[in-house]
């Protein structure tokens, strides 16, 4: 992952470009169902047509608006208004004729432009102007490597988010996830990593052992995740900058589901002895083991709270499995869930407002949300089945993964990632090469 880190130092030469002006358009993102935004988007052209090691720059500021387009669209907040219908294409250094673009049905407009330096970097800068307003709302420059234009792409799909919706956008993210492939009986399970939107994906093991269960780091460059080799689970570190693979521990006994800690220096877990399954934290600089539930029922997939004062975790200890809530050294456990069938794979909030969970009730699988002290449940999405929530880092958006069952034929099968605004409106399937199962969100790059 070298090219992230040139990208990064590259970075610290992006500046601010605008002035802060009083908007009079935003988006209400907190509203049941949203009615998107119509903006405007226009290639960002530069002066020339110069050659890059990434192509021509031409092509890369046509290819950097197609992905601003493609995030804002994704995101089921906007509308954009199809190139065919602008009257003139703007320019980033000059402020549009907002009335061409009033007549368009813009209400905001997406200019920008891509210039090769003489070192060699592409500069790119946008602007965002409240059509409506008839001002300028926000600015920037980036310089960076011309290989590298597709994270300025989501770096910009962040800004304009942010500006627009008040909060933090999650473009500039990345997706580990459980690549599967071959039989029912001989599934082949690879650890993989993309960008959000399914680009530059890539295979991080070569299926010689099952992985499961990967999880990032707060600082999104390292992994934790399960393997089996030679049928002894192990958990490992992955770095993602180096590539290489640290083992943890290889504990007595079955583990499950390891999660880092809001603060990175800790692994939380569920780990089986004797039949039974209790909650563990793994302090990783000592390798010191300390267990915080002991219970002869089954409590498993724990997950912190956005600052690590509370554990979320699934346990049959009440009779059927439910979610319950305790303090991060194990005690006050408290039940959270009341409803109908059982819950699995609680998932805190990076907000801290909410818990994720997987339901099954009635033949039926569902992701839905639940307040912390167990009220306002909501189900987002339900299916043949379904699990494995997991928040983007602005905690609007889950990705879980989806199973459709097998026809007489010995088809079907199929599993797929999708994801879920909690507007509950917007649900899409996240491509990937082959079946994938058990996503697992980055936080936002630095």
């Amino acid at each position: 992952m070298k090219l992230l880190k040139i990208l990064m130092l590259s970075l610290i030469g992006l500046i601010s470009a605008a002035l802060p002006a009083h908007a009079v358009i935003e988006i209400d993102i907190t509203k049941g169902n949203v009615q998107p935004l119509p903006i405007a988007l226009t290639s960002f052209v530069g002066s020339g047509d110069e050659m890059t090691s990434a192509g021509s720059v031409m092509e890369i500021g046509k290819q950097i608006a197609r992905v601003v387009t493609a995030d804002l669209e994704r995101s089921g907040l906007f509308s954009a208004i199809d190139p065919r219908a602008f009257i003139n294409s703007g320019n980033a250094a000059t402020a549009p004729q907002f009335a061409n673009w009033r007549a368009v049905g813009a209400q905001a407009l997406v200019t920008g432009t891509a210039v090769l330096e003489e070192d060699g970097r592409v500069r790119v800068e946008f602007r965002l102007w409240d059509v409506l307003g008839g001002s300028q709302m926000t600015g920037l420059r980036y310089f960076t490597a011309p290989q590298n234009w597709r994270r300025i792409a989501h770096l910009i799909s962040d800004a304009v988010y942010k500006r627009l919706t008040g909060e933090d956008g999650y473009f500039d993210t990345r997706i580990v996830y459980i690549s599967e492939s071959g039989p029912y009986l001989d599934r082949i399970k690879r650890l993989a990593i993309m960008d959000q939107d399914g680009y530059n994906h890539k295979f991080l093991t070569d299926g010689s052992y099952m992985v499961l269960n990967p999880r990032f780091s707060p600082t999104s460059q390292e992994i934790t995740y399960l393997s089996f080799y030679n049928d002894i689970p192990r958990v490992y570190l992955f770095d993602i900058e180096t590539g290489k693979s640290e083992m943890l521990g290889e504990f007595d006994g079955m583990t499950f589901a390891p999660r880092f800690s809001p603060d990175g220096k800790k692994v939380i877990m569920s780990k089986a002895e004797r039949g039974n399954s209790d909650i563990f934290v793994l302090e990783l600089s000592t390798r010191r083991l300390e267990r915080l539930t002991k219970h002869s029922a089954i409590d498993t997939s724990p997950s912190f709270s956005p600052f690590g004062r509370y554990v979320t975790f699934n346990s049959d200890r009440g009779g059927s499995q439910q979610i319950y809530v305790m303090d991060s050294d194990g005690s006050d456990i408290k039940r959270i869930s009341f409803g109908q069938g059982i819950y699995a794979t609680p998932v805190w909030s990076p907000r801290g407002d909410l818990i994720a969970f997987t339901k099954q009730t009635g033949g039926k699988f569902y992701i839905g949300v639940m307040r912390p002290d167990g009220t306002g449940e909501r189900i987002l999405t339900e299916s043949y089945f379904e699990e494995g929530p997991t928040w983007s880092p602005n905690g609007r958006v889950l990705m879980y993964y989806r199973k459709y069952p097998y026809d007489n034929q010995g088809g079907g099968g199929e599993t797929q990632l999708w994801s879920i605004d909690l507007t509950g409106y917007n649900e899409r399937q996240v491509i990937t090469p082959l079946d994938g199962s058990d996503p697992a969100w980055s936080p936002l790059m630095d």
